[in-house]
């Protein structure tokens, strides 16, 4: 069995530089979702010099856009969106203090490189799981752009929220340290 560590948000420079990629992480506290046109947006407004409607120092953002909730429960299926369409947005916001991103999939090479430069790192979530991983979630409040609907800005305070380190701030990649594992394994 393998250990996870436990880490709460809003994370520092020392929390996520004590991680490495492969590692299991339970993340508890508050987090924030946003997906494309949220990304767009937040980055727009920092552009414009304009105030973000939340304070990205130490925060997480999840990209996901979570199913209305079933009477009595707080948020509907919570799974990961694919990260790399958020890919042209990420420096930015790291660049504005943000230290972790979830979601699922593989980052492309100029965000690995903001991730090393800004000190944040990449968690992945397991896509399929998403009424698995609602139950992690304790309450969820929209913050901005709530005509988006699903993708809207929202603020979920999590439990043991399970995720993996696929990219750390030294720029190790998971996905490829699998690839590079399975080439040696079957060759």
């Amino acid at each position: 069995m393998f250990e996870a560590r436990h880490l709460v948000i809003p994370l520092s420079d020392r929390d996520v530089e004590g991680l490495s990629a492969g590692d299991r992480v339970l993340l508890s506290g508050s987090l924030i979702t946003a997906r494309d046109a949220a990304h767009k947006r937040l980055v727009e407004l920092a552009d414009r010099g304009e105030p973000l409607p939340v304070d990205l120092a130490g925060q997480v953002i999840y990209f996901v856009g979570p199913t209305p909730p079933k009477p009595g429960e707080v948020i509907g299926s919570a799974g990961p969106t694919t990260a790399s369409r958020m890919d042209r947005y990420s420096p930015r916001l790291m660049a504005l203090g943000m230290k972790g991103m979830i979601g699922k999939g593989s980052r492309g090479p100029d965000v690995i490189e903001a991730m090393k430069k800004y000190r944040c790192v990449y968690f992945a979530a397991m896509g399929g799981a998403g009424a698995l991983l609602s139950r992690s979630i304790k309450s969820s409040e929209v913050l901005a752009c709530d005509d988006l609907g699903a993708e809207a800005v929202r603020r979920l305070e999590v439990e043991g929220f399970p995720v993996v380190v696929a990219n750390d701030v030294l720029g190790n990649d998971l996905f490829q340290m699998g690839k590079a594992s399975y080439a040696r394994s079957s060759g």
